[in-house]
């Protein structure tokens, strides 16, 4: 009866079905029943294949950040408008405010290279577990295993792309009891092609940020291009738009409701295997406190962007970035609540520990699992101000991350004179960085962000968590960064001719002089000692065994069940179909929006909510072309697949592999998913691809654009 109570609570929260799971498309054969029976027309080698052209092939990670789809025979990928944000942000000018107005390239020749920006296709997908767990033993310490790992890792990735152009990592999965091999493709030549004006891709804003129902255009397209015999290259004007092995087709069909729909993309970090222990430190202390400084850096920046275009350009990722997940963080925590996902866990837990207590052998193998836990998060609470602040108060702030980077040479000039080829080397890499970070901030923002997260830090962290060296600059301020910051308003980190000056002569006394520096460097150092510290290191390894062992257990507990592994920024597969919900308040949601329900937001005063005159005009004439359904255009639609941060732009297909949508979003009364999958209402919002082209094409006027992409009749 116990093992029964077991399997009914562990289904709750770890066992995949046709709408949760996140799967790894080697690995679809053990899905294919189910797929079928939701819909799917393809075989699952048409899906994934590493010999022939399938569906994967047109699947690629943009910048280890989110996902894109190839949906051109000549290399045109797709993804959301806030993937492509910082890149059109990068080539906007108060004078050419593409960000705002939106941006189509005419031509090859039009289109903007983005550099450092790249997409890696995956060749192929290995397990490698048995090479690796046959160099592991139980009596080895957490760092001889961590090394171990690593070296056998080198060596598999290094015998998988020898005498090829590919590239290769060894992943860990299910907390480091399985390991694959990904072999890529990564092209570095990524230009952007087209982005909507922001009245479009960001419709809704911040306000509707993680809500249904949604209005919203979030996407843009960026080309990828290749060098000789279609390969990899540098950026070079003679580069080649890249011919894929595999497009997405497009079809203009639609959806309804139960209709199948298919994810594949490189969902970022889940944590559903986490315990209570975890939860707790999370919503007590973690994320209320990172809402906390986001809140108040959003002030600044906000502050600042509305008085100046120059400075919204320099700080609208910036302030993009730091709202999502500011609000994912009050989500989360909210709904983590309301949907009692800690007492689920509890009860997991509770059937875990009966399980085991049935058989002596299980007792001596996973007997302290759950202790072992308890214990490493009580050592771990103790940290966690310092890690969070640190983080989110200090090194997220460019002033202080752009300081921060001056530690080695402050460390190199103090034991030695400034005249050494070591330290020639690391200022010349500094004065190649120094013009970019200089015109991506504004330097009174910036005093101000640090004037308020230093002091936000100093009050948060014990002071026996502080050095003695920056709490005697703290109390010389009279515990007030303010008065500090207006001190070092003239110094040579807050003006570049001064710090240009520096640099031609930088000396160790200059550095050692500058209160703000040997603050940023002292924190930096509290949060080596602390969080990286013999004791937190400890914690975190036991820790890191002990969930192991957990997860090793809720498997062996029925080895007939289909799992899968938390998220990793590995390629996987959602399944499910389109669908209504009910939210846990009641509400009922249809499963689309339209351009109807986009104008009845409309609100000229709410800059999340303004409505652009093109728009609006072909909205008054019904002007949808061939992209509308019985004389409605949908702009957005729901499916109840599994996706979480890093799927963002994911292609979503239907039962024949072709294109519906693209994925942008979740939805608040999921916010808890990450850690537990709320199967009755929890889903993925899309842009309906009808709404995609139809701004392309009509409202746009892109029609080369259309004319490259296949559609499905």
């Amino acid at each position: 009866m116990k093992y029964l109570l077991f399997v009914a609570l562990f289904s709750i929260s770890f066992l995949g079905k046709a709408d949760e799971g996140m799967y790894l498309p080697f690995q679809l054969k053990k899905n294919k029943k189910d797929m079928k029976a939701a819909g799917l027309e393809l075989s699952t080698k048409e899906i994934y294949n590493p010999k022939k052209p399938s569906v994967k092939d047109a699947i690629v990670s943009l910048g280890g950040f989110c996902t894109g789809e190839i949906i051109s025979s000549k290399g045109l990928m797709l993804t959301n408008h806030h993937c492509g944000y910082d890149a059109i942000r990068e080539n906007a000018t108060p004078e050419n405010d593409i960000l705002t107005n939106g941006f189509w390239a005419k031509n090859y020749g039009e289109e903007k290279p983005i550099p450092g920006l790249s997409v890696s296709i995956v060749v192929r997908i290995d397990d490698v577990s048995k090479s690796i767990n046959k160099v592991l033993n139980n009596d080895m310490t957490p760092s001889q295993r961590a090394q171990a790992i690593k070296d056998i890792s080198a060596e598999l990735s290094a015998a998988a792309v020898n005498g090829t152009h590919y590239e290769a990592e060894v992943k860990p999965f299910y907390s480091g009891s399985e390991f694959y091999l990904f072999v890529y493709e990564v092209f570095k030549d990524v230009r952007l092609v087209g982005a909507p004006p922001s009245a479009i891709g960001k419709y809704g804003g911040n306000t509707d940020n993680w809500m249904w129902e949604r209005h919203t255009g979030d996407f843009s397209m960026f080309r990828i291009y290749a060098g000789a015999n279609n390969q990899p290259a540098e950026f070079a004007m003679d580069n080649k738009p890249y011919a894929p092995k595999h497009h997405l087709p497009i079809s203009l069909d639609g959806v309804e409701e139960d209709d199948f729909a298919m994810v594949m993309g490189f969902p970022g970090s889940t944590d559903r295997f986490l315990t209570s222990y975890g939860i707790e430190l999370a919503t007590e202390k973690d994320q209320p406190s990172r809402v906390k400084v986001r809140g108040e850096k959003l002030r600044i920046m906000k502050e600042d962007m509305d008085a100046s275009d120059a400075v919204r350009l320099q700080y609208a990722s910036s302030y993009a970035q730091v709202s999502n997940y500011w609000k994912y963080f009050i989500g989360q925590t909210e709904q983590l609540k309301k949907n009692k996902v800690l007492d689920r866990k509890k009860g997991i837990e509770k059937a875990f520990t009966d399980w085991v207590n049935a058989k002596s052998k299980r007792q001596q193998k996973y007997g302290n699992v759950l202790k072992d836990i308890e214990d490493a998060y009580t050592e771990l609470d103790k940290i966690n101000a310092i890690q969070v602040y640190f983080y989110e108060a200090i090194y997220s702030v460019a002033l202080n991350q752009f300081m921060i980077s001056h530690i080695r040479l402050y460390n190199m000039l103090k034991v030695s004179n400034n005249d050494t080829e070591q330290v020639k080397d690391v200022v010349d890499a500094l004065k190649a960085k120094a013009d970019e970070f200089y015109e991506s901030v504004n330097m009174d923002t910036e005093l101000k962000l640090i004037s308020s997260t230093i002091d936000m830090y100093m009050k948060a962290v014990p002071s026996n968590q502080r050095n003695t060296e920056v709490n005697v600059i703290y109390n010389t301020y009279q515990e007030s960064i303010a008065m500090l910051v207006e001190e070092i308003k003239g110094g040579f980190f807050a003006d570049q001719k001064a710090y240009e000056a520096f640099l031609e002569k930088p000396t160790y006394e200059a550095l050692e002089n500058n209160d703000l520096f040997v603050i940023c460097n002292g924190l930096m150092t509290d949060y080596l000692d602390y969080v990286n510290g013999p004791v937190a290191s400890d914690a975190k390894a036991k820790l890191g065994k002990a969930n192991r062992l957990f997860i090793s257990a809720l498997r062996d507990m029925d080895p007939k069940k289909k799992y899968y592994p938390d998220a990793n920024f590995s390629l996987r597969l959602s399944y499910g179909n389109v669908l209504p919900y009910t939210s846990n308040q009641g509400k009922a949601y249809d499963y689309y929006t339209t351009l109807t329900g986009l104008m009845a937001k409309e609100d000229p005063e709410n800059e999340d909510f303004i409505v652009p005159a093109q728009l609006k005009s072909l909205y008054e004439k019904k002007d949808y072309g061939r992209y509308a359904k019985d004389g409605e255009l949908w702009v957005n639609f729901i499916t109840n697949n599994d996706i979480t941060g890093g799927n963002s732009g994911s292609p979503v297909m239907n039962s024949k592999g072709e294109l519906i949508g693209c994925a942008f979003d979740g939805n608040w009364e999921a916010m808890s998913g990450d850690i537990s999958f709320e199967k009755d209402f929890q889903r993925t919002i899309c842009v309906d691809i009808r709404y995609i082209l139809f701004v392309i094409d009509k409202y746009a006027g892109a029609t080369h654009i259309i004319d490259e992409l296949t559609i499905a009749e």
